[in-house]
């Protein structure tokens, strides 16, 4: 059993943080963040190339999707910068089409991204983190998978339901060996994805979300930095709920 620190202030210095999905949206906010609070950030994404303007931040094209793919890309972050102490998994796609219009194709890609682009890193990095002793996971899951969806398909809930029961996998099995896991579940936050469905939304922020407007993605970065820092020494296993009050819990 591992001597799990109290908590202290939420600073990253010296650092070394792995970000998934952080081309745009919640997860180059993320990656900001992360910088801005003292880590050396590897910012990662699916497109060939991202700007963040910040000496701290690396980028590199990695397909969350692809196990190879993942072996490939932790190894070199292991060989750079001598391990991971955090992960966080904001690869993520979506889709709105109703159960009985959804097909075999559009299940197996909304399932590849949202659930086995956790898996995989996930898979691949949790025992190097036992080994060096530690580290802290961070998901983002979704309020539609608490609330069977908001503009969502069933696919997507399907798929941010499994990484909510994944996570707490992880925070249970992790927890004695300094391991930490846990989920931020967002609710409506501007982003590109969010804009692709976001016309199956009702109309009105206002009318649905008690604090008035929707989320933007610093709102959710904050929330995943608070995760990943000392100053949640004592939280594992937690889902987390920034949805300016739509929800809760």
């Amino acid at each position: 059993m591992i001597d799990i620190p109290i908590s202290s202030p939420a600073r990253l210095d010296g650092r070394i943080a792995l970000v998934t999905g952080a081309a745009g949206g919640i997860g180059k906010a993320t990656a900001l963040a992360m910088a801005e609070a003292g880590a050396k950030v590897i910012a990662t994404d699916i497109v060939d190339q991202a700007d963040f303007d910040n000496p701290s931040i690396v980028y590199r094209r990695y397909d969350v999707t692809s196990s190879s793919d993942t072996k490939a890309v932790i190894a070199d972050v292991i060989e750079h910068y001598g391990q991971i102490d955090a992960l966080v998994l904001c690869a993520g796609t979506i889709t709105h089409k109703p159960l009985t219009e959804s097909t075999d194709e559009e299940w197996r890609s909304i399932l590849d991204v949202n659930l086995m682009g956790v898996v995989n890193p996930v898979r691949e990095l949790y025992p190097m983190m036992v080994e060096q002793g530690g580290g802290k996971i961070v998901a983002l899951g979704s309020i539609a998978a608490k609330i069977g969806g908001v503009a969502s398909g069933p696919a997507y809930v399907a798929a941010k339901s499994a990484v909510h029961g994944l996570m707490k996998w992880v925070a249970k099995a992790g927890a004695s060996k300094g391991v930490y896991a846990s989920v931020i579940a967002p609710g409506p936050v501007e982003t590109p994805m969010w804009n692709k469905v976001t016309q199956r939304a009702a109309p009105s922020a206002n009318g649905n979300v008690p604090l008035g407007r929707y989320g933007q993605p610093e709102d959710i970065a904050q929330a995943i930095l608070f995760l990943c820092s000392p100053a949640s020494n004592w939280i594992t296993g937690t889902v987390l709920d920034v949805n300016g009050g739509m929800l809760m819990d």
